[in-house]
């Protein structure tokens, strides 16, 4: 095994990984903050606010692998 073929291998796995986290991540995130919003309406703004804050840096995560797999596809050809 060398080292192009390992990294056409472990790419499309490491970009899928990041994709589900991500998924898994942002779901979690927007239903704990339905479910605060559910309890206290009257914080719905600051909750809110926090929530895409918190959504961003997840988002902002799986660019960053993106990112990566492009710049790392470069080397397989």
């Amino acid at each position: 095994m060398d080292f192009r073929f390992a990294l056409a291998l472990a790419l499309p796995i490491a970009i899928g990984l990041a994709a589900i986290g991500s998924g898994f991540g942002l779901g979690r995130a927007v239903g704990s903050a339905m479910e605060a919003i559910g309890r206290q309406p009257e914080a719905a703004g600051k909750i809110q606010t926090a929530m895409i804050i918190g959504a961003a840096f997840i988002e902002a995560l799986t660019i960053y692998a993106l990112v990566a797999f492009f710049l790392l596809f470069g080397k397989i050809a």
